[in-house]
């Protein structure tokens, strides 16, 4: 499987052979569903938070007497008939959303989507991407350079994976609309479906291959 490397003006450089194991996949939809309802499970913070009874203030002491009153039978005021009183069957801290996934079904859904990306021509290599300054503008003026030249439509999300963190490139992306930077060896399944395009360096192969091969 070749796969044209383009510069960062959009020329072609040259072609290199990807190794099919990671990008020559048929696509799976149910095994990478389940891989992406695992992540945003696991990614989900428990937020909504009642207190019951014994978490309300006060209460302590019996309202009145059991008998004699003629009133009903009470035990505290926190109880959650009263206004005051504890929430019953409300959400709580204490529930758990995490979900446990295989870790090979886990890496093959994201080599699944690595896939489906070479097959659909939204996946863009690149040889290298140098900025003079980490400045927006210029970046902008790189993915316009691109998506001229190769008939992209960048507007609908842009996916630039690195090989290595480079503080240049993140700050220069993280003003421009959809557009995402992460490591190679950071890729997700939830983050390659998130955004249509993927802008991947070259050497972010080897770093693909270091980190999913034994």
């Amino acid at each position: 499987m070749k796969q044209i490397i383009y510069n960062q003006t959009g020329e072609e450089v040259k072609k290199v052979e990807l190794p099919a194991e990671f990008f020559g996949l048929e696509m799976n939809k149910d095994l990478v569903h389940q891989v992406l309802v695992t992540q945003t499970a696991n990614a989900r913070k428990v937020i909504a938070h009642t207190k019951d009874r014994g978490e309300r203030r006060g209460g302590g002491r019996k309202p009145w007497k059991q008998k004699g009153t003629g009133r009903a039978r009470h035990g505290s005021i926190r109880s959650p008939i009263w206004r005051g009183g504890g929430i019953s069957f409300g959400p709580t801290k204490e529930r758990v959303f995490s979900k446990k996934i295989n870790k090979k079904m886990k890496q093959k859904a994201l080599f699944m989507t690595l896939s489906s990306k070479i097959k659909d021509e939204e996946m863009v290599l690149l040889d290298k991407l140098e900025l003079k300054e980490n400045k927006t503008k210029l970046m902008i003026g790189i993915l316009n350079n691109l998506k001229d030249k190769l008939k992209k439509d960048f507007k609908k999300g842009v996916l630039i994976v690195l090989p290595k963190t480079d503080l240049s490139i993140t700050r220069a992306s993280n003003n421009i609309s959809k557009t995402k930077t992460i490591r190679a060896d950071s890729l997700n399944v939830l983050d390659i479906l998130t955004y249509k395009y993927l802008l991947m360096l070259e050497d972010g192969i080897e770093v693909i291959k270091k980190t999913y091969t034994k």
